[in-house]
């Protein structure tokens, strides 16, 4: 197992490149089931999670090519066996994400219960409810989801209890070859959620109310595979990650490859913090006079505040002056990474969902260990700013989500290195 040793403080003038979003590849990967044909994708990033994606697509019988230097995939999505193993689903909670396609395309699918980042409940029942509404049976038995169509899934009216990412994006390609119209309402408004439904779109959907809290599908019979290649759009977290990190560290940084128009509930966070962000179509320009101020804010489903940025900016506020807050409204077990962050001197204290942060006080490095994949980011940008030698354990969560970290780091001048422990 990999671990990271970083020497701080430093700052990270430059410029840096956001590689494509894993969290827009995976459903774009999954939803490549419902064809028969080789399916092509551009700026892939090169991840855990997608190397875990393939793994999975093999295991059921697609065949696939990855040029993970050039960030190109290639898939031939014959399906042979309708079965996401334990093995790869444990692994990663988009593996929940096979589930539409599969019973869309096939009218059978035997997905187990997803694993990834303990960071709380995810509850699977907004997927299997709204299948059994279409008209699918659907059991869970031996860990697994169990699902069958006898018959081609006939569109009706859904309302999320909550608004859930992969209930939404797992129901537009099933609502796009069910029989009828379907009506999803409280509905994902992510980017991703919207990058899948406008591929959809061009594979021949029909489609309204991407982008808000009430999509409406009309189902057609079949799709027509996309002759171009899928392009994967730059990734908001790790855009959002890179400006944490400057901010911190009070860096000069130029963020390239991104689209600030999917940030603005972020952008407006650190700018009340009295970062100066100056924004191009496709870049950011990060800089810092003066000391941060402390601001109080909560996570919330887009365009609110992204969870997936709540522990870097967490870590962002230990430098501020004054006291901060942030109340996580997402997810129930996501301050893990308070505990390893107080390890480095830092001042939080945790009730509930709220944390409360005294900042201003100087971290010092020393051992700390990753628990989930944001929580992994956080620490990075902490070791930044500690004074001395910070080593990160458990990186493996790391990979997972950021496309080589430690050399984007290194390029900027850090001095950090990966071990094996």
């Amino acid at each position: 197992m990999d671990a990271l040793v970083i020497k701080g403080p430093v700052q990270i003038n430059g410029k840096v490149a956001v590689n494509g979003s894993k969290n827009s590849a995976l459903p774009l990967l999954f939803a490549s089931l419902i064809f028969d044909q080789e399916i092509h994708f551009e700026n892939v990033p090169r991840l855990w999670d997608i190397e875990t994606t393939l793994k999975l697509l093999n295991s059921m019988g697609v065949q696939s090519e990855w040029d993970r230097e050039a960030g190109r995939i290639s898939l031939v999505p014959w399906v042979l066996k309708k079965v996401a193993p334990y093995e790869w689903v444990s692994k990663m909670r988009a593996g929940i994400l096979a589930l539409g396609p599969l019973v869309a395309k096939y009218g059978e699918a035997y997905v187990s219960l997803p694993g990834g980042c303990a960071i709380g409940a995810r509850p699977v029942n907004f997927h299997t409810e709204s299948l059994k509404k279409m008209g699918a049976i659907v059991e869970v038995e031996h860990g697994y989801i169990k699902a069958t169509a006898p018959k081609r899934l006939q569109g009706t009216e859904i309302e999320f209890p909550q608004v859930s990412v992969t209930g939404t994006e797992n129901l537009l390609v099933v609502a796009a070859l069910a029989e009828g119209t379907t009506v999803l309402k409280n509905a994902a408004r992510e980017p991703e959620v919207t990058a899948l439904g406008e591929n959809l779109i061009k594979w021949g959907a029909d489609i309204q109310g991407l982008g808000t809290n009430e999509i409406t599908i009309k189902g057609k019979t079949k799709l027509t595979p996309p002759t171009d290649p899928i392009r994967i759009p730059p990734d908001r977290v790790e855009t959002g990650t890179w400006i944490a990190a400057a901010a911190a560290t009070k860096s000069d940084l130029t963020i390239e490859n991104c689209d600030p128009s999917e940030m603005g509930s972020v952008l407006a966070a650190f700018r009340e913090m009295g970062v100066q962000i100056d924004e191009t179509p496709n870049s950011l320009r990060v800089r810092t006079n003066g000391p941060l101020k402390a601001i109080d804010l909560e996570t919330a489903p887009y365009p609110g505040f992204p969870t997936d940025m709540q522990a870097q900016i967490l870590t962002t506020l230990c430098i501020a002056e004054g006291e901060s807050s942030i109340r996580e409204t997402i997810f129930e077990n996501r301050f893990m990474h308070v505990a390893e962050l107080q390890r480095l001197g830092a001042k939080i204290k945790v009730r509930g969902n709220l944390a409360k942060i005294t900042g201003g006080g100087p971290l010092r490095g020393a051992p700390i260990m990753a628990t989930d994949l944001r929580a992994s980011a956080s620490l990075v940008i902490a070791a930044l700013c500690a004074e001395g030698m910070t080593k990160i354990s458990r990186i493996y969560h790391l990979d997972r989500g950021y496309q080589r970290l430690d050399e984007k780091l290194q390029r900027l001048g850090v001095e950090v290195t990966r071990i094996s422990e």
